[in-house]
């Protein structure tokens, strides 16, 4: 199976808000970015180019969109609401009431990727 098998397989098992959610991030990611590589580590969606740039991760109560070089980023519409604790990655949760600005969550996704 192909790792994009791999992604449809978790979005069609994962039948509720955070499967559809999912998908439609991934849509974006895929728009935002037509040459990244769609992989499947840990369980999960990974997006690279040279570099890991993001994962998204379905959880019992959110769907976390995890940058790997998130502390580089700029984020001046102050999306990202996780990980800020950590040296390197930054996160945005999404609860099933989360609303999506998809114009600056494709610009972030965008600096994402040329940071990787």
């Amino acid at each position: 199976m192909t790792p994009s098998q791999q992604i449809d397989n978790l979005i069609a098992t994962t039948p509720d808000w955070r499967g559809e959610l999912y998908a439609r991030l991934r849509k974006i990611i895929l728009t935002a970015v037509p040459n990244i590589t769609e992989g499947f580590k840990w369980g999960t969606g990974v997006w690279t180019k040279k570099t890991n740039i993001l994962a998204i991760g379905i959880f019992n109560d959110k769907v976390k969109m995890n940058f790997f070089k998130g502390v580089k980023l700029k984020d001046t519409k102050g999306l990202i609401n996780a990980g800020l604790d950590s040296k390197q990655h930054r996160a945005i949760d999404f609860s099933e009431e989360s609303q999506i600005d998809e114009v600056e969550l494709t610009a972030l996704i965008q600096e994402a990727a040329e940071l990787g």
